[in-house]
């Protein structure tokens, strides 16, 4: 089974990061809030209740063609 990866406001951080408002499909959001997070520390109200949190680190992947140098 997968970890859990979007939060609700009142839910326990699982790890320390950087946490962004998205969708709850994920979505990109217009003005999001970002917060840093310690693990355990509780997550504050999103601005929208159909807003979840989520680790910034999983919403930024590599550019295939741009992660290696070919030099």
């Amino acid at each position: 089974m997968g970890e859990i990866s979007q939060f609700k406001g009142g839910e326990k951080a699982p790890n320390n990061g950087v946490y962004i408002e998205v969708g709850e499909t994920g979505s990109n959001v217009e003005d999001p809030q970002q917060i840093s997070m310690q693990a355990g520390e509780k997550f504050p109200e999103t601005k929208n209740n159909d807003r979840v949190w989520k680790n910034k680190r999983s919403q930024s992947h590599p550019s295939p063609r741009n992660s290696r140098s070919t030099n």
